[in-house]
C-alpha cells in the first residue's frame, strides 16, 4: 500500500516488525501489505492507513505478536480470510494485523467421539470435504464456505443455509484454544456433548468479534452425512404467499435443513447476473432441502402443505440441476457498475416474514429506494437489498452511499426490532451496525458487556471500536 506515513507510526510499525521477525522469522511480517488486508468484503480502512501485516504459522507465533502488542501498547485487529460483511477485520492507523490463514490444520478428526479439532485457518469447505471420507459432514454452512475460515465463523458465530435444522455456529462448537491480550493461552470447553463446569467461557467467546480474545482453534461437533437428500422448488404468486409458505411449514411435520425464500427482485437481479431464467413477475420461490430418513415420505408431507398454503411445487429429481438452484442461491447475486447497493442483515421470528418483506416495500417506496430481499426463511434471517442509481459520471470509488439508502436502512433495522427480531442476523457488528446498539441492549446490558471486555483485554487493544 502506498501512502506518506504518519508522524511517529513509521519507526513504531519498523521497530515492531524487526522484533516479530526475530521470533516469528521474515516472511511471517510485512510492512508494506496488500490492500486486500486493510478490511473485509464490505468495509475498508481509509486511504493510506498504515499497519503491520503478521501471519503466524502457529500457536506461539500468536502468543509472542500478542505479548509484544500487549508491552508496546499496540492495537491488534485479528483476521481471519476477510469475508466479513461488517468491518469486523478493519485496521486502524498503527495497528497490528494478526491474519490466521497460515494456522491451517486439521489437528484431529474423531469419528467415535464425532468431534474434530480444527485451527482457525481452515476454509469451511475444506473441512467438509475432510470429513466426507469418514461419512461425516461439519453442519454451519456460510454462503462463503468456500472462502470463509473457521476462526472467522466462530469470532461472528456464522449462519448459513443449514442453520434452520442444524443450528447457527455455537451449536458445532464445544470448546477453544485461545489467546488472551497478554498472549496467555487458554483453553474453554470440552470434547463432550455435555459439560456445565464453570461459567461457559466457549460461548462468551463464540460471536465476540475478536474483541475478548484470539481464537486459534476449536473443538467442533460433527454430524453423519445424510442418507439421502431431496431439493423442493415451490413457487408462489408473492412474496407474502410465500411467507404464508414458510408458516405452512411450521405447521407440518416436516423440518427442512433449509428453507430460502427469493422475492421477485432478487430473482431477476440472480437471472440479469447468471442468464438464469428464474423470475416470472411478481412471484417468489421457497427452494427446499430435506434430508435424512423417509425422505420420500417428508417430500409427501411438504408438497401437500405447500401446495395447500397456494405453492406449486416441484420435486427436483436432477442431481445437477439441484446442485445449480444451490449454487444461484449462494452466489447469483450481484452488484451492477450503474448502482450503488447496500446489502443488509436483519432477522425477525419466522412468524413475522411476511410483515417484514410488507414493511421493506413500504421502506422503500417512502425513501424512493428500490428494494429486494433473499431470506433464510427456515429461521427468519434476511439479507435485503438497497439500491439506487450511481449519479452520470462517477465511478465506484467516487460516490457515498446517499441519504436515502441510509435513512431506509435505518426504518429497516428499527422496524425489524419492533418485530421482536435483532439488527444482525448472521454478519455480526463490527463497524457496519455500531450505531444500532443501543436500540437493541439497554445501557445496563452495554455497561457489562464492556465491563467484561476489561477484564478480558485490560488496555483495550484487541479490536477497538468494532462489535461492542
Amino acid at each position: 500500500m502506498s501512502s506518506t506515513l504518519s508522524p511517529g507510526i513509521a519507526p513504531a510499525l519498523s521497530d515492531l516488525a524487526a522484533r516479530l521477525r526475530a521470533e516469528l522469522g521474515e516472511d511471517a511480517v510485512v510492512l508494506d501489505p496488500e490492500p486486500r488486508y486493510a478490511g473485509d468484503a464490505a468495509v475498508r480502512a481509509a486511504e493510506g492507513t498504515r499497519f503491520l501485516l503478521v501471519l503466524p504459522r502457529d500457536v506461539d507465533g500468536v502468543q509472542a505478536t500478542l505479548r509484544l502488542a500487549h508491552a508496546t501498547g499496540t492495537v491488534v485487529v485479528t483476521r481471519g480470510a476477510g469475508s466479513g460483511l461488517s468491518g469486523g477485520a478493519v485496521p486502524e492507523e498503527g495497528a497490528i494485523v494478526l491474519g490466521l490463514e497460515r494456522l491451517d490444520a486439521i489437528r484431529e478428526i474423531d469419528p467415535l467421539d464425532e468431534v474434530a479439532v480444527v485451527e482457525a485457518g481452515v476454509i469451511t469447505a475444506d473441512l467438509s470435504a475432510a470429513l466426507a471420507p469418514h461419512g461425516l459432514f461439519y453442519a454451519p454452512d456460510p454462503a462463503s464456505a468456500r472462502l470463509s475460515s473457521i476462526g472467522g465463523n466462530v469470532a461472528t458465530n456464522a449462519g448459513g443455509l443449514h442453520c434452520a435444522k442444524y443450528g447457527v455456529t455455537r451449536e458445532s462448537v464445544l470448546g477453544l484454544e485461545a489467546v488472551l491480550a497478554d498472549g496467555t493461552l487458554l483453553r474453554t470447553g470440552h470434547r463432550s456433548i455435555k459439560g456445565v463446569t464453570g461459567l461457559d467461557l466457549t460461548q462468551l467467546l463464540i460471536g465476540s468479534e475478536g474483541t475478548l480474545a484470539v481464537i486459534t482453534a476449536a473443538t467442533v461437533r460433527l454430524r453423519p452425512i445424510p442418507v439421502a437428500r431431496r431439493t423442493i422448488l415451490a413457487r408462489f404468486p408473492s412474496t407474502a404467499d410465500a411467507a404464508a409458505g414458510v408458516n405452512a411449514i411450521s405447521r407440518s411435520p416436516v423440518r427442512p435443513a433449509a428453507t430460502e425464500l427469493m422475492d421477485g427482485g432478487t430473482l431477476e437481479d440472480i437471472d440479469s447476473h447468471t442468464g438464469s431464467a428464474l423470475a416470472d413477475g411478481d412471484s417468489a420461490i421457497l427452494l427446499i432441502e430435506l434430508d435424512g430418513y423417509g425422505i420420500a415420505e417428508q417430500t409427501a408431507d411438504l408438497a401437500a402443505a405447500l401446495t395447500a398454503a397456494g405453492g406449486t411445487v416441484r420435486t427436483v429429481e436432477d442431481v445437477a440441476e439441484a446442485e445449480h438452484l444451490w449454487e444461484l442461491r449462494r452466489s447469483g447475486r450481484g452488484s451492477r457498475a450503474d448502482r450503488l447497493r447496500l446489502g443488509e442483515d436483519i432477522a425477525v421470528p419466522k412468524s413475522r416474514l411476511a410483515d417484514i418483506f410488507a414493511q421493506l416495500s413500504a421502506i422503500g417506496i417512502r425513501h424512493g429506494v428500490e428494494t429486494s430481499a433473499i431470506a433464510h426463511a427456515g429461521d427468519g434471517n434476511l439479507h435485503p437489498s438497497l439500491e439506487l442509481p450511481r449519479r452520470t459520471g462517477e465511478g465506484e470509488e467516487e460516490q457515498e452511499l446517499p441519504t436515502p439508502i441510509l435513512a431506509a436502512a435505518d426504518d429497516l433495522v428499527r422496524a425489524a426490532l419492533d418485530l421482536g427480531g435483532t439488527i444482525s442476523g448472521e454478519h455480526g457488528i463490527g463497524t457496519a451496525k455500531r450505531r444500532w446498539l443501543d436500540l437493541e441492549l439497554s445501557a445496563s446490558c452495554r455497561a457489562l458487556q464492556r465491563q467484561i471486555k476489561a477484564a478480558f483485554d485490560p488496555r483495550q487493544l484487541l479490536n477497538p471500536g468494532k462489535a461492542l
